[in-house]
């Protein structure tokens, strides 16, 4: 197999190419060595990526994406031999409860408090943030660290301990059903549809570079969505086509999206 020209096939950008080589070199680690292997932590965009690696490969099985519970958005991918049932090993789970009862914690503070411990954002998963505790998905190789050094986000003092997958809190996503009519089923007319903004502005978001389609950047506006398709336009959401099949008495497509955040 010649590597470079497989990953050539997926990704052209050089950072791209890199984090290929990598999901290539554990599945040939799990495929050579009979035991199971894991990526890092990928975005959904990475994930796309490594999805059509495997793809391109010819691989069906074997393999799972885990991000610790359904809907998480940053996932691990573990490949698994026979043997395996699972990816429960690649995974840990920790609950960071904030002493200070009245504290507010973001993600970003929390997010802000392991970038500043020095851990790479690569080996973290999602970070779910409630009233009194976040919960945070993590390679297991930090749980020592985390128990011995995490202690505080700002100013707020944290107790933090390791928890089981089935304890994870996952707050509840806010989910707005959308219904409109666009005029054809280009990306423009969707994000503008998505995000309740004119066409004009959808344009421009999409030529800086704002808007992501099926969690790969897009920079054309007349670039076919299909049902099933995920449109994310950076400072606004993300949303999921639900349905684009029928047509209004002035012959418009109407379309009904599920929008998040």
């Amino acid at each position: 197999m010649d590597k470079a020209a497989v990953i050539a096939r997926v990704a052209s950008d050089p950072a791209d190419r890199l984090l290929l080589a990598r999901v290539l070199d554990q599945y040939e680690k799990a495929e050579r060595r009979g035991i199971p292997a894991a990526t890092v932590f990928l975005s959904p965009r990475e994930q796309a990526m490594a999805q059509a690696l495997l793809n391109t490969l010819g691989v069906r099985s074997g393999y799972v994406f885990d991000g610790g519970y359904e809907g998480a958005e940053r996932k691990l991918l573990a490949f698994l031999p026979d043997w395996a049932e699972d990816a429960a090993g690649e995974l840990a789970f920790f609950r960071a409860a904030f002493r200070d009862k009245d504290a507010v914690l973001t993600h970003r503070d929390i997010l802000g408090s392991l970038m500043g411990l020095g851990i790479t954002r690569e080996r973290v998963g999602d970070i779910l943030v409630s009233p009194h505790s976040a919960d945070v998905v993590a390679s297991p190789s930090l749980g020592e660290f985390f128990l011995r050094e995490w202690d505080s986000a700002g100013r707020t003092r944290l107790t933090v301990t390791e928890i089981g997958r089935e304890e994870l809190l996952v707050p509840e996503v806010k989910v707005t059903r959308v219904q409109d009519t666009v005029s054809s089923m280009r990306l423009d007319a969707v994000v503008s549809a998505a995000f309740s903004m004119s066409r004009g502005r959808a344009g421009e978001l999409i030529a800086a570079g704002r808007v992501s389609l099926d969690h790969t950047p897009c920079l054309k506006p007349d670039k076919p969505v299909g049902e099933g398709a995920v449109v994310t336009a950076r400072g606004f959401g993300r949303a999921v086509v639900r349905e684009c099949g029928r047509t209004s008495k002035k012959g418009r497509i109407i379309l009904e999206m599920d929008r998040y955040g």
